[in-house]
């Protein structure tokens, strides 16, 4: 029916045109970003899982260094250990020396000079060993009680280490290492310290276990940030091949959608052509 008040085929394809038009702004929108969810409106529903994903990749990756840190601090802590169990070992010798018989009273006295001054340094260690400034063994230090480590993405994600037993047996031992004054002080002190390297060796033992665990925890974390990180871009990046043909066919529509609502326009002229 040729109208000259409605033209219904200019109506339609006005109105395929301006849905054409968004669908090109949209596909454009994605090849500049690379993103197929620029806004809650492309998808709502994937965007909130991306959202969440992104914010468990990021939580472990935050936890991913922690487990890092925390290995650094226990390694500050086990070297320190490391020469304090060196120094027990050689004061045990020196009281083993000192409990012979044969031992003179002039020895006595040198070996006493030499394990006096090992348990000044021995103190020097408990005292002043730090990680980022903070003591680790002195009392309200790090380590003098149970430390938690934040090693996931949630609060529920925790590693408690522990060796305040030991450690309280360790500076026990300090305040009171015993003398090599004579030889009976001297045999007793070689009990002494073959406990305080018992106590030294539980806390060095419960260090190296939390190191291996922390170091597993960190290599699951980055196992999980990979494949987590692999989900959310399957919900969030674009396939350009995809996008790309999906621009042209809505390219090529608008282009031919324009040329036809110019065609249209003339259907009026049609109309005035039978009144001539």
């Amino acid at each position: 029916m040729l109208s000259l008040h409605t033209n219904t085929a200019g109506l339609t394809i006005r109105t395929n045109l301006a849905a054409n038009n968004s669908a090109l702004s949209t596909s454009m929108t994605r090849l500049g970003t690379g993103y197929k969810i620029n806004s809650a409106a492309d998808d709502a529903a994937g965007l909130q899982i991306a959202t969440r994903l992104l914010a468990q990749t990021r939580g472990m990756s935050v936890a991913a260094q922690n487990t890092q840190n925390g290995i650094s601090l226990m390694q500050t802590a086990e070297g320190a250990f490391q020469e304090f169990t060196n120094i027990v070992l050689r004061m045990k010798d020196l009281a083993t020396q000192g409990a012979d018989g044969a031992t003179t009273d002039d020895d006595l006295a040198a070996l006493a000079a030499e394990y006096d001054e090992l348990v000044l340094e021995l103190t020097n260690i408990i005292d002043n060993t730090t990680y980022g400034g903070e003591s680790l063994f002195a009392t309200g230090g790090k380590l003098a009680a149970a430390v938690s480590f934040q090693i996931g993405a949630t609060g529920a994600e925790k590693m408690e280490v522990d060796i305040s037993e030991a450690l309280e047996a360790i500076t026990d031992f300090i305040a009171d290492p015993g003398e090599l004054t004579d030889v009976t002080e001297a045999t007793t002190a070689i009990g002494t310290l073959n406990d305080a390297l018992d106590s030294i060796g539980t806390a060095r033992a419960k260090l190296g276990a939390a190191q291996n665990r922390l170091t597993h925890t960190f290599n699951n974390l980055q196992n999980m940030q990979t494949n987590t990180t692999d989900a959310r871009g399957r919900i969030m990046d674009i396939d350009y091949a995809s996008e790309t043909a999906n621009m042209t066919s809505k390219n090529i529509l608008m282009q031919a959608g324009t040329s036809m609502l110019k065609q249209s326009s003339q259907m009026s002229q049609m109309v005035l052509s039978l009144l001539q």
